[in-house]
């Protein structure tokens, strides 16, 4: 039986053929001690057929349906092309089980993905360059680089509304700006002090103070009415009073309006920093709230931030263990308490939850533990869940509330099997809530561009019929022209049976031929008379009829001894009329 390998390269295709393939597969164990030998490789293996791509995106997709289990159209070719012709029974050698089934699926080939088919491409993967005639090792290199950063592009799949950077950098720069809001809030307590000393042992707080300065500016200026306004900046009508009180027995010194409008413009700039501040923690907390809900619900914003922070990302925090949660910010401490033979640190930055110091002494360590461990249940399902939701957070942070009344009052708590499955119960309750939901808003939208596509397409209607009759109006002539044209043929068709419109020879005639058709057959009815009574009303053709039988009857004998000569003309006329209004008709007919 011979065999064929198939090997997927950066730069294209190649099938190899195996010499000897029974032998070799007796031999396993010492194939794959000559493997690296290109001597020896190159005697076991030869180049069938290579099958370069045509382009990086041809290459990227070949890729993909092979990483997936697709067989690709070039493939399909390449592989019909060259082993199609190949009589008897042989094996194709491939990489991968998945893209095998699909081959053999597909195109009816036996392929085998393991034992020496395996052996020999880690050799190819080894000595492909060698194989191909024009392929250099670094144009591999290249080849492999370029396609491998695309290919990792497309697997990587971003979900721009859970992304944890966001986090990462709101934190920081949050922590940030604390910092330098109370050093700008320093400065301006030492300069404004020169003129108003009193007013920093009133109003402690740094951007409260900055607010209070920028209003006041020089203390003389500071009269009755703008002790209202002061309230409402202070939010306290006893400091608002203080403050009032205590501007008229100052012991600062006099300060000149330039220096005043310095501090002014600093100050302004730092009560922009802190409404600034303000803002960023509400889109930090919003941030929080859809990357990770659950650990948001447990400890908080800031905390659960620091921690994101500090790990580098939230699926790094997740594969954290519950110990490294507990000590993580706290890395100097354990380093020098190992150094030292010391205590190791209890908690890092969970420290700052508010669990650990509404403990006891005795049981922060104890509280911390367990809040470690349950801070990395709520990341691993923050980072795995498909739809987040608050569910296990809330459940989560009532277990941690429980197990503290437990250290202070021995109050049993419930089991976390029994709390876990309430949780998983209600978890699948929201989550179909959630998607019910976005299903609602998704129609909404749906709907909304509906309604503008109809409000488009309205405002555009106007313009359209406007341009309409210029379009169509060179048509309406013409038809115009047919409906008179059939007008004008129904009244003459009528004129010439009433008699109306006709010369007095030709009424005679017809009277005299009517006579004598009547005469003789008692009961003969011109054709063409018929045809047009059939179109009217039953009730027409019977008046018609009485009035044709009492013209009969009424007319003079003289009628009946005209010459045969002039009757006949007056026949041969009336056919001949008759049959091009027959021809007319059809000709109506057809354009109809």
């Amino acid at each position: 039986m011979a065999m064929y390998v198939l090997f997927e390269h950066a730069s294209g295709f190649g099938l190899f053929a195996v010499k000897e393939f029974e032998e070799i597969s007796m031999l396993e164990s010492k194939l794959s001690k000559n493997v690296t030998d290109f001597g020896k490789f190159a005697g076991l293996v030869k180049l069938h057929a290579f099958s370069p791509f045509k382009s990086g995106a041809n290459a990227l997709d070949n890729m993909n349906c092979i990483s997936e289990g697709v067989l690709h159209d070039d493939l399909k070719l390449f592989l019909d092309t060259n082993l199609s012709e190949r009589s008897g029974k042989f094996t194709l050698g491939v990489g991968d089980s998945k893209i095998g089934a699909a081959i053999q699926e597909e195109l009816g080939i036996s392929c085998q993905a393991s034992g020496v088919a395996a052996e020999i491409i880690r050799g190819l993967r080894y000595h492909f360059p060698r194989f191909v005639k024009g392929l250099s090792d670094q144009s591999q290199s290249k080849a492999q680089l370029g396609l491998g950063h695309s290919y990792s592009r497309a697997k990587v799949k971003f979900n721009v509304h859970r992304v944890d950077n966001m986090i990462i950098q709101s934190i920081s720069l949050l922590d940030q700006l604390d910092k330098d809001i109370n050093t700008f809030s320093m400065r301006i307590k030492e300069w404004y002090s020169y003129h108003f000393p009193e007013l920093a042992k009133i109003v402690t707080e740094n951007a409260l103070y900055a607010k209070v300065v920028h209003y006041i500016k020089d203390r003389k200026s500071l009269t009755e009415d703008k002790v209202p306004g002061l309230e409402e900046i202070v939010m306290d009508s006893a400091k608002a009073a203080a403050i009032f009180d205590a501007h008229k027995s100052s012991m600062g010194m006099d300060i000149s309006p330039l220096d005043l409008i310095n501090i002014a413009s600093f100050t302004s700039r730092v009560i922009s920093l802190s409404d600034y501040r303000k803002s960023l923690f509400t889109y930090l907390q919003e941030k929080m709230h859809s990357v990770a809900p659950n650990l948001t619900s447990l400890i908080g914003e800031q905390v659960g931030a620091r921690l994101i922070s500090h790990a580098g990302s939230l699926t790094n925090l997740a594969k954290y263990p519950a110990s490294t949660v507990q000590i993580l910010g706290a890395e100097k401490a354990l380093f020098r308490a190992l150094k030292t033979r010391g205590n190791t640190p209890k908690y890092g930055l969970i420290f700052h939850s508010t669990f650990i110091g509404r403990a006891a002494a005795k049981n922060k360590g104890r509280i911390s533990r367990y809040l470690a461990n349950k801070c990395s249940i709520a990341c691993r399902i923050d980072c795995f869940a498909d739809v987040p939701t608050t569910v296990y957070g809330e459940k989560l942070r009532q277990q941690v509330e429980d197990r503290l009344k437990f250290y202070e009052s021995g109050e049993v708590p419930e089991k976390n099997l029994v709390v876990m499955q309430i949780a998983a119960q209600e978890s699948s309750l929201a989550v179909a809530a959630v998607i019910e939901e976005r299903r609602r808003q998704e129609k909404k939208e749906r709907k909304r561009k509906r309604k503008m596509l109809a409000a488009r397409a309205q405002e555009a209607g106007p313009q359209e019929v406007a341009e309409a009759p210029e379009e169509t109006g060179p048509e309406e002539p013409p038809k115009k022209k047919k409906k008179k044209k059939k007008k004008q043929e129904a009244d003459n068709d009528e004129s010439f049976v009433n008699g109306g419109g006709a010369d007095e020879s030709v009424q005679s005639l017809v009277l005299d031929e009517s006579s004598v058709l009547m005469d003789t057959s008692g009961a003969g009815v011109d054709d063409s008379v018929n045809e047009e009574r059939k179109k009217k009303k039953k009730k027409k053709k019977k008046d018609a009829e009485v009035n044709d039988s009492g013209l009969s009857v009424d007319l003079n004998d003289t009628a009946v001894s005209m010459d045969t000569s002039g009757v006949a003309e007056a026949d041969t006329s009336i056919n001949g009329q008759k049959k091009k209004k027959k021809k007319k008709k059809k000709q109506q007919q057809n354009v109809e």
